[in-house]
């Protein structure tokens, strides 16, 4: 498998991980929720707020498509959007998590930090330049 699909796949691993983190931390709200009966107030957005919604997390497939791409300089864009969707996944599920649970702030670590610095990692080495001794 050749580099740019290599990494792409890293990330493509990392927004898959970002969906199934926003999966549980739904159905662990939702049972939250159904434990207590409804005491705890329901979570209601405004359309224009779910846009938003949509527009974060579609900006992982960005990053894939990016990292596909495969020349130095998409990959370094790849590298930036990427690297900024991590941390601020990672850092909104770790407060979610102290607000829910610490079973939401490991979700968050294990399905989006983790492979997270492995796509990273994996972009830095396609980016910088190969030494040849």
């Amino acid at each position: 498998m050749s580099n740019p699909n290599k990494v792409a796949l890293f990330w493509l691993t990392t927004a898959a991980g970002a969906v199934l983190f926003v999966t549980f931390q739904l159905f662990f709200y939702v049972n939250d929720f159904l434990r207590v009966q409804g005491a705890t107030p329901a979570i209601t957005f405004e359309p224009s707020v779910l846009w938003m919604f949509s527009a974060f997390y579609g900006s992982w497939i960005v990053t894939v498509l990016f990292a596909l791409i495969g020349t130095r300089r998409t990959q370094w864009v790849a590298l930036v959007l990427g690297s900024m969707l991590v941390v601020l996944n990672t850092l909104g599920g770790i407060s979610d998590g102290l607000r829910d649970g610490w079973h939401v702030a490991f979700s968050a670590v294990f399905f989006i930090a983790l492979p997270g610095v492995f796509a990273i990692a994996a972009t830095w080495r396609g980016i910088k330049p190969q030494d040849k001794w």
